[in-house]
């Protein structure tokens, strides 16, 4: 077997050194233990009281959206919103110093969301109105899941996000082939409907193909001609298919992902989580779990 890490053999990543495969130790592996796992009264607490910080930080976004309480308390939401900011941004800093690889953990999932949450604020100060962005926050909530001792759900999630990642190729060569057709029904739509019935150009004839293929029919654009009506009744029926094999597609995914059981423990090196039930070494980064 190829590479330094015997019964692992999903880890295509680069040689590491003995250092950079063991965990964290002494305050970082405390660290890691508080902010990374939940399983103790601190690890615990912590991720509680994150939660309920990221729902008022939501919450205080939410209500600066509403123009009479922005004009009564504008100047203390600002303030709150800043507050949990700042909170954010050392809770990051912190991510980044539990693990012993943080780039691969800032390039992950979370580490990506993590990153996103704070930002919006920053850029706030170079372009007003930015901050409405923080909304984003929301999706690290679904750390809920392994706060609650939801293990299922956290299964469940990383065989959902495995599927999708296996059906990626194939979609990408689906979607590539509906692009296409969405190009030669816009053009033969403004050909055979023109300028006086509202197909004015091919990229207006492409908006209303996609519109009509998706099943959508917001009717700011019909066509008048038999010919077109035609044309569209074909699309519209082609539209179902269209629905139907990404559908296809990811479910045959989903089955087969299904069949692996998952393990939600956190990697010490990088954090990232959804290795399998037998794996003795992060598939990311290669760190011993």
């Amino acid at each position: 077997m190829k590479g330094p890490l015997r019964g692992n053999s999903s880890y295509t990543g680069p040689v590491l050194r003995p250092s950079e495969q063991s965990p964290p130790s002494g305050f970082r592996a405390w660290l890691h233990e508080i902010i990374f796992e939940s399983d103790t009264p601190a690890g615990k607490a912590f991720d509680v009281a994150l939660l309920w910080a990221i729902l008022l930080s939501v919450l205080a976004v939410m209500l600066e959206s509403v123009a009479p309480i922005r004009a009564q308390y504008g100047a203390i939401i600002r303030i709150a919103e800043w507050v949990f900011t700042v909170l954010f941004t050392l809770e990051y800093v912190l991510r980044l110093c539990a693990v012993s690889r943080p780039l691969l953990y800032a390039r992950s999932f979370f580490g990506l969301v993590d990153l996103l949450a704070v930002l919006p604020s920053f850029v706030s100060l170079i372009f007003p109105g930015a901050q409405s962005l923080l909304v984003v926050r929301v999706l690290r909530l679904l750390r809920v899941f392994r706060v609650l001792k939801l293990v299922s759900f956290l299964g469940q999630a990383e065989v959902l996000l495995t599927a999708l990642r296996a059906s990626r190729p194939k979609i990408t060569v689906f979607l590539g082939a509906v692009l296409s057709t969405v190009v030669i029904m816009g053009s033969v739509m403004y050909l055979v409907e023109g300028e006086a019935n509202g197909f004015d150009s091919i990229p207006r004839g492409m908006y209303w193909a996609i519109v009509t293929m998706t099943t959508v029919g917001f009717g700011d654009i019909t066509p008048k001609t038999v010919a077109g009506q035609f044309i569209a009744s074909v699309l519209m029926i082609m539209g179902y298919g269209v629905l139907a094999v990404p559908t296809g597609i990811v479910s045959v995914e989903l089955a087969a992902a299904s069949r692996h059981g998952i393990n939600p423990e956190a990697c010490p090196g990088c954090g990232a989580e959804g290795h399998d039930v037998d794996a003795v070494h992060c598939k990311f980064c290669g760190t011993r779990l």
